[in-house]
């Protein structure tokens, strides 16, 4: 009998993905690189949390450029999602990419459809311009949030899921309406859960100032989380009735978990038969 262990390992798409890239660079279609990026603000938040912002990530007329075309082409959607056991509408729009093979995503019982890079090709754009702003990222998911007005909104909640380191980089870009970004410190008893069903401030308690912060996110910015701000700090884009046009966010987060699909066989009598195939199970990478 012979036995021949099958390995797909979705880590080489990624591979040809970079070296797709490189391609790219040398062609004569030139990459928006970042504007301003001397003008970084950064708030230490302690015990190893950070905040980047940088109001000029790209020119003006670029961001619209990316806005137009994201507002018109992305495959929006409003999903349901459950709250504290009662099924609610998301108060904002979205849609899910990622590199191909890794672990799904889900948040509040909801998983959306994992589109790839290749099917919105400007999103490799800014994608690309993100790695430059920030030397030694390497993004492979992005997770598109649409704020259609000022009743749009997203609660208090972490980026802590379990597929994230709790130390990654998160960056998070914003074209069109600027809104309010607001910073909260976890308490002991702080629930992680998200809260999309009412607005932050009929949920949150009053905290101290040097617990509080806020940042207004404006057309063409970059907001990065560094450190430990996950595991610590909440964060909120809350209700704002004066807010009458629409914002796109795109979040870049990296992945550490890979799927890796293990099919055993064996050879005999002249057939190739599969005698079973292992449970796929999430590996850790470097």
């Amino acid at each position: 009998m012979i036995v021949v262990l099958v390995v797909n390992y979705e880590e080489f798409g990624r591979m040809s993905l970079r070296f797709k890239e490189v391609i790219d660079s040398e062609s004569e279609t030139k990459i928006p690189r970042p504007l301003d990026l001397g003008r970084r603000q950064t708030l230490d938040l302690g015990n190893g949390s950070e905040i980047v912002y940088i109001s000029k990530f790209v020119s003006s007329d670029q961001a619209w450029t990316w806005f137009d075309f994201l507002n018109q082409h992305i495959p929006w959607t409003r999903p349901t999602i459950r709250v504290f056991g009662r099924s609610v509408v998301q108060p904002r729009d979205t849609c899910y990419v990622v590199n191909p093979g890794l672990t799904t995503y889900s948040y509040s019982g909801y998983k959306p459809h994992a589109y790839t890079w290749d099917d919105f090709p400007p999103l490799k754009d800014i994608l690309n311009a993100v790695h430059e702003a920030l030397p030694g990222s390497s993004f492979n998911s992005l997770l598109l949030n649409r704020y259609k007005g000022g009743n749009d909104y997203v609660g208090w909640h972490s980026d802590d899921e379990k597929l994230y380191a709790l130390n990654q980089e998160i960056a998070s870009v914003s074209f069109g309406c600027e809104r309010d970004f607001l910073l909260k410190k976890k308490s002991n008893k702080t629930s992680q859960r998200r809260n999309d069903e009412e607005p932050p401030a009929k949920k949150s308690k009053k905290s101290s100032v040097a617990d509080t912060h806020s940042f207004v996110l404006k057309h063409g910015s970059l907001l990065v989380m560094k450190g430990y701000t996950q595991r610590d700090w909440m964060h909120s884009v809350p209700k704002r009735l004066k807010a009458e046009a629409t914002r796109i966010n795109l979040t870049f987060r990296h992945v550490s978990r890979y799927i890796l699909n293990m099919t055993l066989h064996c050879f005999r009598g002249g057939f190739l038969t599969r005698l079973w195939m292992l449970p796929l199970r999430n590996w850790d990478c470097p």
